[in-house]
């Protein structure tokens, strides 16, 4: 259902199911289907079903082009119905997500699912610059997952969410976690798992080969192994309360640009907290999301919807590094996203839709100790890490031409900044307690 920028964190898990339910449709009768005009003119593909009155066409990716493609225009400004899925497997996850809903009015979430049981992919022109034209703008939405009637737009204000001020109060403290444990390549390697993952498909790999990610949260399920390695990290995510679906490290190479593509997936936004950005706020490291740039700033969460297409570049000497998130559409309500976390929860544990009330039973309570946030007190290192000392100095000289696991540059960077900060704490301590501060609360 969701997917990873560029590749899929959320690994696309029902498209491997959908993919069965597909064979023998055609592309006219899926437009049929959708009740919008059935056009087999190869300038068209797939019917634009929201209350945009655009649909773009399917187009091959090219180095930095928009994915546009030719465009047509048609009058249809709502979607009507898809009919049942009929599959058994498509149509138990239906009948146990219509349960779920039961007394919520709108259908959204099971029309999502019917969708891409048809292998329908949304696609609508969704730009609001006057300037600018379905032609001339890469403001256009494109989702294989697609929930209907959810608000579109670019860029989110986030200022005014508790879990954004808890985040950015503790981003320092996760950054220096961070550091500290990418600065030695050895324990990371033996105590971590799926360490700095690139794109593992073609497509993905067309997009940019300097991304990489390193996962925390998976589909809802926190990861046990990289959860004791970031034990800091993990515990300040896990108390902001943040609506987090995954939650995951992303690196960008220096001198590197991702290529415009979209995420495929509109029912959750995606949500960075900049942890090492080269060159801070000199307008280096940027993402373009439809035609709208914004710079990473350090310590500054920023949230976005990447069903539009979007690019990014790292025009620095160094390496970027990000806290990164999926989260819920703020426009879904409790029971949407109950039902959507279910539909993925299926694909994991397949009991989950069992006939058998006991396979069911058991199953969910499979499901709940997979989602229980991990113990980090039980998990022992296999490798204990760097002494402080030794450490340091590692980043200070050993390791300058730098390897796959960070950028020592950055890095050193990083740790003079925190011996910087810690030397500012330790002197207002000092002064709080003699004669400059009065002793602190008005002693």
């Amino acid at each position: 259902v969701l997917c990873r920028p560029i590749d899929g964190i959320l690994i696309g898990a029902v498209v491997s199911i959908a993919a069965l339910m597909l064979r023998g449709r055609t592309a006219a009768s899926r437009d049929h289907v959708m009740g919008a005009p059935v056009n087999t003119s190869p300038r068209s593909s797939t019917a634009s079903i929201c209350r945009s009155p655009i649909r773009v066409s399917s187009s091959p990716l090219s180095s930095g082009k928009a994915l546009r493609g030719d465009i047509a225009v048609y009058s249809a400004v709502t979607y009507e119905r898809p009919p049942p899925t009929t599959t058994y497997l498509a149509s138990r996850i239906e009948k146990s997500l219509e349960s779920i809903l039961d007394g919520e009015a709108n259908t959204r979430v099971v029309d999502s699912w019917r969708y891409l049981s048809l292998d329908y992919e949304h696609k609508a022109y969704v730009g609001t610059d006057p300037t600018k034209t379905a032609e001339t703008s890469n403001c256009h939405q494109q989702a294989h997952s697609y929930v209907p009637d959810l608000t579109v737009q670019p860029y989110w204000d986030v200022q005014g969410a508790e879990w954004r001020q808890k985040l950015e109060a503790n981003w320092e403290e996760i950054r220096d976690e961070f550091v500290q444990v990418i600065s030695d390549p050895e324990y990371l390697q033996a105590n971590a798992a799926n360490v700095w993952v690139g794109g593992q498909s073609d497509t993905a790999r067309e997009y940019g080969a300097g991304w990489k990610t390193l996962g925390l949260l998976d589909r809802g399920v926190w990861d046990p192994v990289n959860s004791h390695v970031f034990p800091k990290t993990a515990k300040i995510i896990h108390d902001s309360g943040i609506p987090a679906v995954e939650a995951f490290f992303a690196s960008m190479e220096a001198n590197s640009a991702i290529q415009l593509h979209t995420d495929n997936a509109n029912f959750v936004l995606t949500t960075h907290l900049p942890l090492i950005v080269p060159e801070n706020g000199k307008n280096k490291c940027r993402i373009t999301v439809g035609d709208d740039t914004q710079q990473w700033l350090e310590g500054k969460m920023m949230m976005f919807d990447t069903s539009i297409l979007h690019d990014a570049v790292n025009e620095s000497n160094e390496k970027r590094y990000i806290l990164m998130f999926r989260v819920w559409h703020p426009d879904l309500s409790e029971k949407e996203r109950n039902a959507l976390q279910f539909a993925l929860d299926a694909l994991s544990v397949p009991e989950l839709i069992s006939e058998s009330p006991e396979e069911r039973k058991m199953a969910a309570k499979q499901v709940a100790t997979m989602r229980t946030f991990p113990d980090l007190r039980k998990l022992k290192p296999k490798k204990l890490p760097t002494p402080v000392k030794k450490w340091r100095a590692k980043i200070g000289g050993d390791n300058e031409e730098g390897d796959e696991f960070g950028n020592p540059s950055t890095d050193k960077l990083a740790l003079e900044d925190m011996k910087l900060r810690k030397k500012s704490k330790k002197k207002n301590r000092k002064q709080s307690n003699g004669k400059g501060m009065g002793g602190g609360f008005g002693g």
